[in-house]
């Protein structure tokens, strides 16, 4: 089992940053993939980017060079830097743990944007 809890949701401005963080109930190198998802309103849930245990990324493309996911395993968190968000970066962030047996998901925090 493998509990996930979110965390750096708020309101943000056009062209602001925020930094979501992600930690895990056991060490994430035991975790082959975590990642982040986002799902926006009435639109389907879309990868945004992931880790894997050995270290390699992995973005989609509307997130390159903006979003950067890091972890730190001693605190066994991953983060996910969101800079320069746009108004279609509003979405409900999830993060993802996947092991060879199961998919595991957090609660997911709210990213908005104030006018």
């Amino acid at each position: 089992q493998v509990q996930l809890v979110e965390s750096g949701g708020g309101l943000v401005q056009p062209g602001g940053s925020l930094r979501l963080s992600c930690a895990a109930s056991r060490s994430i190198f035991s975790i082959n993939v975590m990642g982040w998802y986002r799902q926006a309103p009435e639109k389907q849930r879309e990868l945004g980017a992931n880790i894997t245990s050995g270290g390699s990324t992995n973005y989609v493309d509307s997130v390159k060079g903006r979003f950067t996911i890091s972890r730190d395993s001693a605190k066994n968190t991953v983060y996910l830097q969101m800079n320069s968000l746009q108004p279609e970066d509003t979405s409900v962030y999830y993060c993802t743990g996947r092991t060879f047996s199961q998919n595991y998901w957090g609660p997911g925090t709210q990213v908005t944007f104030s006018s």
